[in-house]
């Protein structure tokens, strides 16, 4: 007769279902809420960066106004101007208009409004004008100094009028002005150096009356009603606000654009900004995209978790529960009367005080260890404490041990925390493997994942010892003894593999020093180690040792690896700082702590594509013994 096959029970697909409202709910509310607030904030960052563009244009606006009215400014001032002198100042004009192709046309007026000298680049009429009624030139006469005065030169170039007293530098009193015509045309090639058409971005400048001075189209300002859209002039006409920006629907043609302004500053004219909604957030768009198909490939790996998970805990109950059944199959009257539900979990009751006994000496061990957790930790809290309270004595080191100090009480949580669930963890793990091992046919796939998480809880632990071991500061037990004798055994027992060459070179004097051996090994051993992680094909790594100063000894560990930048290097000592995939960033700063304990220091050197020097400076041991003598022949 044939097996029939094996049918999952209700626990199976009660632990799917439930393993999937947890997951799965709380993702999707956590996901959706998260991709919006993403999307807003970046909308939102888009939207400012625009009015920041704007802002900058309205402030190159303003200074190239002001440089050219500067220049009419220097000229006015200028002695052979203050003369009236027709001819020096028609000389003086030509020449300005020369070095200046902005300036379309040039008149020196007098004090009573009669031209004196009029240089244009497209004016054939040399008849002189009287000013005296004219209202800018009033208005110049009273204030010193104007711009204004917008107009279409020759009814296609936009311009603008500016204008300058001529000041007596004796008196002091205003012989005239000077008045002048300048193109505009420049501010829209800066438009269109600045927001090419490949940006999909379109700028322009208007003034307070809604005329175009600029456009990064240059096409544009050349149309005879050349304006921006009724309701953009609408919105920047009737706002009060130095600058400002936001979404905007254009009733012409129904698009949705994303609109930025600043007001020039003195002129009273606006520097406007637009581009589609579709082209301003197709970064934020594509960003929703990406996380929107990021969380479906979520989605199905928490099914196929669920799934596989539900298999894990199901299949060992199950064994067990086909195991217990054989043993009882002897005698019915054993099983006892208890009042059990309709699932596996009440087939499993039977077993129950069998497991009992078990459980309670299991419980006696983890309150065991628990108490000795906290008696080690209250025992690490003491002596954070007690360092802490030697650390404010020295008030120049006084921000790097309050720094230790978080570290070391942060190290205390790490390892309280999670040790405790990494330990039930194990337990629970090891309970698992040894179960599944007991059944009949053990599934290959739980074997392999029970083995993925105890590696994974392996380097938990690692992690949580470089941090305590960097936080935790022990009294030195220092020895006095040979440092090429004590390099010769921390290297021949260090595990080098077979692609590095480890070359030793010692110092002939072979001088004593004062060391902890272990911290100093602690110390050594991470930069050959690290020294072996970035060559890993082949390479050489070089121990030396030399006396230096006179009265210190310095240990070299060189690699021939690919060598770290300028920038890395000044930030290799700091605490948690790494450049690996994987790592706490701890390896250095230990080494650089051991070094200061030693009353030492250590330095380092690196060229890019040839290596890296590490060298570790300790004094020389004072009054240390003589010698041994050499073994009798």
């Amino acid at each position: 007769m044939t097996e029939a096959p094996k049918k999952r029970g209700r626990l199976f697909y009660k632990l799917l279902l439930i393993f999937l409202i947890v997951s799965l709910v709380p993702l999707g509310i956590v996901g959706y809420y998260l991709v919006n607030l993403s999307q807003l904030t970046l909308n939102r960052a888009i939207s400012r960066d625009q009015e920041a563009l704007a802002v900058g244009f309205a402030d190159t606006v303003s200074s190239y106004i002001i440089n050219f009215r500067n220049v009419l400014s220097d000229a006015a001032h200028m002695p052979d101007f203050a003369s009236m002198d027709t001819a020096k100042q028609q000389a003086l004009v030509s020449h300005i208009m020369q070095l200046h192709p902005a300036f379309l046309e040039i008149s020196v007026v007098d004090a009573s409004g009669q031209e004196r000298v009029r240089l244009g680049r497209f004016v054939h009429d040399t008849t002189m004008r009287d000013f005296s009624n004219n209202p800018l030139f009033t208005r110049l006469m009273r204030s010193g100094e104007i711009v204004g005065g917008l107009e279409r030169y020759m009814g296609s170039y936009p311009a603008i009028t500016m204008g300058v007293q001529i000041v007596n530098l004796q008196t002091g009193q205003p012989e005239g002005a000077i008045l002048a015509k300048m193109s505009l045309t420049a501010l829209s090639s800066l438009l269109k150096t600045g927001f090419p058409e490949t940006t999909h971005t379109q700028a322009a400048v208007i003034d307070s009356d809604g005329f175009l001075i600029a456009d990064s189209d240059e096409k544009e300002i050349y149309k005879p009603d050349a304006k921006l859209p009724d309701d953009v002039l609408r919105v920047l006409l009737q706002n009060d606000a130095k600058s400002g920006g936001g979404e905007l629907v254009l009733q012409s043609t129904g698009e949705r654009v994303l609109g930025a302004f600043a007001e020039v500053a003195d002129l009273g004219w606006v520097v406007y900004i637009q581009r589609s909604i579709s082209v301003a957030y197709q970064a934020s768009d594509d960003m929703l995209k990406r996380t929107w198909r990021m969380m479906l490939i979520v989605t199905v790996f928490v099914l196929f978790l669920g799934y596989a998970v539900s298999l894990v805990i199901t299949q060992p109950i199950q064994a067990l529960r086909e195991a217990a059944i054989k043993l009882g199959e002897g005698d019915f009257d054993y099983f006892p009367d208890l009042s059990m539900p309709n699932d596996e979990i009440g087939e499993l009751a039977h077993t129950f005080m069998q497991m009992s006994e078990s459980l309670k000496v299991k419980t006696a061990e983890i309150m065991t260890a628990k108490d000795e957790l906290e008696r080690l930790n209250r025992s690490l809290e003491n002596r954070v404490e007690a360092r802490t309270r030697e650390l404010r004595s020295a008030q120049d080191e006084l921000i790097k041990k309050e720094r230790l100090a978080a570290i070391g009480q942060m190290a205390s949580v790490v390892g309280h925390e999670i040790r405790n669930p990494l330990a039930v963890i194990n337990n629970s793990v090891y309970y698992i493997k040894t179960k599944a091992a007991a059944g009949q046919n053990p599934d290959p796939k739980v074997a392999k994942h029970i083995s993925i998480i105890e590696s994974e809880i392996r380097q938990a632990n690692g992690i949580i010892d470089e941090i305590l071991g960097f936080a935790r500061t022990r009294e030195l037990n220092p020895k006095v003894m040979h440092i090429n004798s004590y390099l010769e055994d921390l290297t021949m027992s260090f595990p080098v593999p077979p692609h590095i060459e480890l070359v030793k070179s010692f110092a002939p004097e072979n001088p004593y020093v004062n060391i902890d051996p272990d911290e100093m090994a602690q110390a050594l051993r991470n930069l050959i180690k690290n020294g072996i992680e970035v060559m890993p094909e082949h390479g050489k790594v070089f121990v030396r040792s030399e006396v230096v100063e006179g009265n210190m000894v310095r240990i070299d560990v060189e690699d021939t690896g690919p060598g770290m930048p300028k920038e890395t290097l000044e930030k290799i000592f700091a605490p948690f700082f790494t450049t690996k995939a994987r790592g706490t960033g701890l390896g250095l700063a230990v080494v650089k702590k051991v070094a200061d304990r030693h009353k030492g220091r250590v330095e380092v050197s690196s060229v890019v594509g040839k290596g890296t020097c590490f060298k570790i400076f300790i004094p020389v041991a004072q009054g240390a013994p003589p010698p041994p003598p050499p073994p009798a022949r």
